[in-house]
């Protein structure tokens, strides 16, 4: 999907953010048409669960929560139970699938630029999550994520891509412009992704097979106070 950065840039400068106790609003316009939704909104518009869902942000202080016990993530995702203090993960300590779920959560959940060796403790926190196969409310932590950007300074503008389905939901005139091509680091090769012990099926990689692809056993978190981090509350 092409990013239309121009029409990026002129929505997170008129971006404003209203924190509620059960919602975040998230208010903009571009080329003067007025933009507006909250995180029900953009589930909506991105096809994906947005009523319910883990959904807390954390970003230096990594506190303690109903499912992040920072010291345990540390120790199962750089596979050392012996590990006394909970840092950051470097790539290098991870197994295969666990650097595939780590890229999957910069480019998706908390997508961040540049280096890409060492794990942030979102990305942890939210990896546990992926392996543990908890429901996340991807919306409302992609809202929030906007939020720190723009209380950021010269920080990079993420979600370029799905903000070209909300301009066009909202009815914003796009220019239609060639995509750009994949980077090839974007791309894993079949021989990583066995070693990731995903299975593939008609052209598609699942991970695990049959009875393992079930989605059950899924814990399905609201966005209570529990997960309310950062003066979300």
């Amino acid at each position: 999907m092409f990013i239309h950065v121009d029409a990026v840039k002129e929505f997170y400068a008129k971006m404003t953010v209203i924190h509620l106790k059960k919602k975040d609003v998230v208010k903009s316009s571009v080329k003067g048409i007025g933009i507006e939704f909250d995180h029900e909104r953009s589930a909506t518009i991105l096809g994906m669960p947005g009523r319910t869902g883990i959904c807390e942000y954390i970003k230096e202080v990594w506190e303690e929560s109903k499912y992040t016990k920072p010291l345990d993530i540390k120790r199962r995702i750089a596979n050392n139970e012996t590990l006394t203090t909970a840092v950051r993960v470097k790539s290098s300590e991870m197994k295969p699938f666990q650097r595939f779920i780590h890229f999957l959560v910069m480019k998706n959940v908390i997508l961040r630029f540049g280096k890409r060796d060492t794990s942030s403790f979102m990305d942890l926190t939210y990896m546990d999550h992926l392996m543990a196969r908890r429901l996340v409310n991807l919306p409302r932590v992609i809202m929030r994520h906007m939020s720190y950007v723009i209380s950021m300074k010269d920080h990079e503008l993420p979600y370029g891509d799905w903000l070209t389905m909300v301009f066009e939901a909202f009815g914003v005139p796009l220019v239609i412009k060639k995509e750009e091509e994949p980077k090839k680091y974007d791309f894993f090769e079949d021989t990583f992704l066995t070693m990731c012990k995903l299975t593939r099926e008609n052209g598609v990689w699942w991970i695990g097979s049959g009875e393992n692809r079930r989605r059950d056993d899924e814990v399905e978190a609201p966005c209570d106070s529990d997960f309310l981090v950062d003066g979300y509350d």
